[in-house]
């Protein structure tokens, strides 16, 4: 898994940058990166991943994240399947220019300084934002940057949001970083469905294994074991969402004790496996329960 700075070109004739994206999964990459932009990104149909600085969940039916200038991402069509519809604005702070004493200053400002958190809106809020951004892709100059502006303050009046982090991840844990990290995160992407041996990845980043243990610690905010973990019972949850068995999931995601698997499960979901299936096939229709039983707690 690569992790990249991003170059963000403003659209012609714009101060800022807007992408619809509405083609198979597979003709994009989706991987880790950051940039000084801030970025809205709204998955106006599809599942997948949102992997937002330390914090990585599962969504389902669509997602609306505000995510801060250089605060690292992954794209959102990670681990998701066909159709998946998004639009995504990209632009700079500096873009938004009031006079300090108004009130939507204020609370614009406000905004942005959260969403170096990550914000999660919940559906009512996404439902009500995508005519506002289809709208956008349709228009030019001054009145495309006004709807940019509605957008925002739109935004900043809502109360019916989360936050993704608890922290602020520094964008130099990544940058100063890159290939070590590029390299452990590749190596888990790739033999997660295996047995990982902790030595191997710490002489994979050239280090003694404490110095490994603690680099991984200041730079994800959890053990490397807790990260293996996590990364496991997240693919799981998307296995059970396709009506896979918990014991194929348990395998399949490289959990050779089922006792084991289903303890993890647990304690980052809140429900044993036997639930998570149970109500997740009792509420297929209830996208925002679905959501919910998918969610991995807070973690890298």
């Amino acid at each position: 898994m690569k992790v990249t700075f991003e170059r963000v070109i403003p659209d012609e004739k714009s101060s800022f940058r807007t992408i619809h994206n509405n083609s198979p999964i597979s003709e994009f990459k989706w991987e880790y990166h950051y940039h000084p932009e801030i970025e809205l990104v709204c998955v106006i149909s599809g599942s997948g991943t949102r992997h937002v600085g330390y914090h990585k969940s599962n969504y389902t039916n669509g997602d609306l994240i505000l995510i801060g200038s250089n605060i690292p991402h992954s794209g959102f069509g990670l681990n998701s399947i066909d159709p998946h519809e998004e639009i995504v604005l990209q632009f700079k702070q500096e873009i938004l220019q009031f006079p300090e004493q108004e009130v939507e200053a204020r609370s614009i400002k406000d905004l942005l300084e959260l969403s170096k958190y990550g914000i999660k809106f919940h559906r009512r809020i996404k439902k009500a934002m995508i005519p506002k951004l289809r709208l956008m892709l349709e228009s030019e100059g001054y009145k495309r940057y006004l709807i940019l502006l509605e957008i925002l303050f739109e935004l900043s009046q809502s109360k019916d949001y989360e936050l993704l982090n608890n922290e602020i991840m520094p964008y130099t844990i990544i940058s100063k970083n890159k290939t070590r990290l590029e390299n452990i995160f590749t190596y888990v992407e790739h033999n997660y469905d295996k047995e990982i041996d902790i030595d191997d990845v710490a002489k994979l980043a050239n280090l003694t294994l404490p110095a490994f243990c603690n680099f991984f610690k200041k730079a994800t905010q959890i053990t490397f074991t807790e990260f293996v973990n996590r990364y496991r019972i997240n693919k799981a949850c998307l296995l059970m969402a396709q009506d896979k068995s918990i014991s194929e999931c348990s395998y399949s995601c490289g959990f050779n004790n089922v006792t084991y698997f289903n303890r993890m499960f647990k304690k980052y979901t809140e429900k044993t496996p036997s639930e998570f299936i149970k109500n997740f096939s009792h509420n297929k229709v209830n996208v925002d329960f679905v959501e919910k039983e998918t969610k991995i707690k807070t973690s890298f």
